[in-house]
């Protein structure tokens, strides 16, 4: 209790009623007003606090997931039907104890083993030459089985692969089947003939007959920029070019245009050595610059960019 209070025996001077007094009327006369806004903006407000504020909002979102379960793409069993193929022909269920007999049966348990009776050829390897997959993970790979005798046979081994992508099993014995039908070939893009003593002839053939036999330097007949890796372990000795076509129209003028003009050749060349003769076919783009033509790009070659040449 304050010293004023305790000199009026315990009550408050009248200066001090008065000012809490007022104070009071102050806070009626506020919560009066405060009452009225809220009758006149009670929509407003009621669809105000209806609405979550944007911390609220975030704060109720789930915070994404650190780790992502996706689903691993399906893999092609083309290797595992051909390991699995070329151990089955080589077995025999009389010998089950064999090394490729035990493989067999490791990738294929409840698949019999073949009875040859009375000489074999000889396989010499399998590959694969299609794969179709089909529904939950059932794929059918065909294997071509080539013979020392130079015989080819075909199998279709199906095979299904398990849900993690990496594991497989043989359903079933391999079915003999035909082989793959040639396709029909499409008409080639090169359909433009290049003057055989024109200059991009020429420069075709004085470019090849370089990177082949290793005489000449070939960086001559490359663009600016234009880096090619050398052959190794080749001894070819001459190179004859058979046919060369284009697909642009200016490749058939017997002068070099104007600078950026671009061509793609395609060339027949026959290379020597010791031991015969190759035929090799090759896919070049040439670009015109300074009244010559030179070599862009190397279809069948790694070739790569940012050297530089004057």
């Amino acid at each position: 209790m304050s010293p004023a209070t305790q000199a009026s025996g315990g009550q408050e001077p009248p200066m001090a009623a008065g000012v809490a007094l007022a104070r009071m009327r102050r806070q009626v006369r506020l919560g009066r007003w405060g009452v009225w806004v809220a009758l006149a903006c009670g929509p407003l407000a009621l669809a105000a606090a209806a609405m979550p504020s944007p911390d609220a909002s975030a704060a109720a979102a789930p915070a994404p997931s650190s780790s992502t379960v996706r689903t691993p793409a399906a893999t092609d069993p083309s290797g595992y039907a051909e390991l699995y193929l070329a151990a089955w022909l080589r077995s025999t269920g009389s010998d089950e104890n064999s090394a490729q007999a035990r493989l067999a049966q490791a990738l294929a348990p409840s698949v019999a083993l073949p009875r040859p009776e009375g000489a074999q050829p000889v396989l010499e390897r399998a590959v694969a030459v299609r794969s179709a997959q089909r529904e939950r993970g059932q794929w059918s790979v065909t294997v071509a089985a080539q013979y020392a005798d130079f015989s080819v046979r075909y199998f279709a081994v199906p095979v299904v692969a398990g849900s993690d992508g990496g594991s497989f099993a043989v359903t079933g014995a391999p079915g003999q089947v035909a082989g793959p039908t040639p396709a029909k070939t499409p008409e080639s893009a090169y359909g433009v003939s290049l003057p055989t003593k024109g200059v991009l002839a020429a420069t075709v053939g004085e470019f090849l007959r370089a990177y082949l036999t290793g005489l000449g330097q070939v960086d001559r007949y490359l663009a600016p920029g234009v880096q090619l890796a050398a052959l190794s372990g080749t001894s070819y000795t001459d190179l004859q070019v058979e046919q060369a076509t284009a697909v642009e129209e200016a490749a058939s003028a017997g002068t070099v245009p104007a600078d950026g003009t671009r061509v793609r050749v395609q060339v027949q060349v026959t290379a020597h050595d010791k031991s015969g003769a190759w035929p090799m076919t090759y896919e070049l783009t040439l670009t015109a610059r300074a009244g010559r033509w030179e070599v862009s790009a190397f279809a069948t070659a790694s070739v790569t960019g940012g050297g530089s040449r004057s």
